[in-house]
């Protein structure tokens, strides 16, 4: 049997934390293992790293989801953390990515959509919100100031697809080491700290096509 995803929700509003409780519990691979109201009370849960996935909301009292994603990974560096976004929540998506979270989830997402941001993460690919990404598009975007050969600009468009390095692969008819040189060397061209920050900043400085 497979190790159950061990989950905590992190949101000070009760009402949000119940309604991702019923969608986790119809998954037989995510196990909730607690829940917080703000990241003050999450960081002493966290003691043991015995926890794999945070679900964790952005505007909190006391410590907001920006200082608990960046105190939780110093903790427990493994973690994935898919922060639970409003649609005005886009004004802080670059300092977040630079944390290293794993995905970006509208609050008022379907259980299809959470399982799939799930599955998404422990598959090493960052996820966005389909509506999301549609803000990111639409926000300004900037002319862009790196080169990339046509290679490159091919494995950074599969990358914002959300294909997995194996899919990648196989698709470009590659070797998954050669597409992993090719992510390593994308990641220092654009100063970018994981795969979240480089999706990102490809959509912002008009790298891809979505």
């Amino acid at each position: 049997m497979c190790k159950k995803i061990r989950a905590i929700i992190v949101d000070d509003h009760r009402i949000l934390r119940d309604g991702i409780k019923a969608l986790l519990r119809e998954m037989g691979n995510v196990e909730l293992v607690g829940e917080a109201a703000n990241g003050e009370v999450l960081l002493p849960m966290l003691g043991d790293c015995n926890v794999d996935l945070i679900l964790m909301d952005i505007n909190m009292p006391k410590m907001n989801g920006i200082d608990a994603s960046r105190e939780a990974l110093k903790i427990c560096p493994n973690l994935k953390i898919i922060i639970l976004s409003m649609h005005d929540d886009i004004k802080y998506y670059d300092s977040i990515v630079q944390l290293g979270v794993d995905g970006f989830l509208l609050k008022e997402s379907s259980y299809d959509e959470l399982e799939k941001a799930i599955e998404s993460v422990f598959d090493g690919r960052p996820y966005f919100s389909q509506e999301l990404l549609l803000k990111l598009l639409k926000a300004k975007r900037q002319e862009p100031t790196i080169e990339l050969t046509d290679r490159e600009r091919d494995v950074l468009q599969l990358i914002c697809q959300g294909l997995s390095t194996s899919e990648i692969a196989a698709k470009l008819f590659l070797s998954v080491s050669s597409i992993e040189k090719y992510r390593a060397e994308l990641l220092l061209k654009t100063n970018s700290p994981n795969s979240t920050a480089l999706a990102v900043y490809a959509i912002k400085n008009n790298l891809v096509d979505l």
